[in-house]
């Protein structure tokens, strides 16, 4: 099992949960195996960002995408199904979410700005 840590964004979305709503929605990147990583299949996907793999993993009503170091999961944002933020990442060109991330890297850093 990895250890999960939360980027300052991460974390303000999740406080905008109650209690239960938080744990339901942490429960699946809590349960995130190596296994899982090595070959994800919906609701986790892999991409490049950076030339560095980059996961995407659909709970609920949320997105969390993270990266992994050693046994830690660090998810750097948290965004819900019908924010602003991931509508973009999903909508703004019609091209695969992978294409996305890899050739339009000024999405990642205005998410990135969000953290400051």
């Amino acid at each position: 099992m990895y250890q999960v840590t939360f980027s300052e964004q991460a974390m303000q979305e999740l406080n905008k949960l109650g209690t239960l709503a938080q744990l339901e929605v942490v429960e699946p990147i809590s349960s995130v195996k190596a296994t899982d990583l090595e070959h994800p299949r919906e609701p986790l996907g892999r991409f490049q960002r950076q030339g560095k793999p980059f996961y995407r993993l659909r709970a609920g009503e949320h997105r969390f995408y993270f990266d992994v170091k050693g046994d830690t999961i660090h998810v750097n944002y948290i965004l819900h199904r019908n924010s602003l933020e991931d509508f973009l990442l999903r909508n703004r060109l019609p091209v695969s979410e992978q294409q996305l991330v890899e050739q339009h890297s000024k999405f990642w850093k205005y998410l990135e700005s969000l953290t400051k």
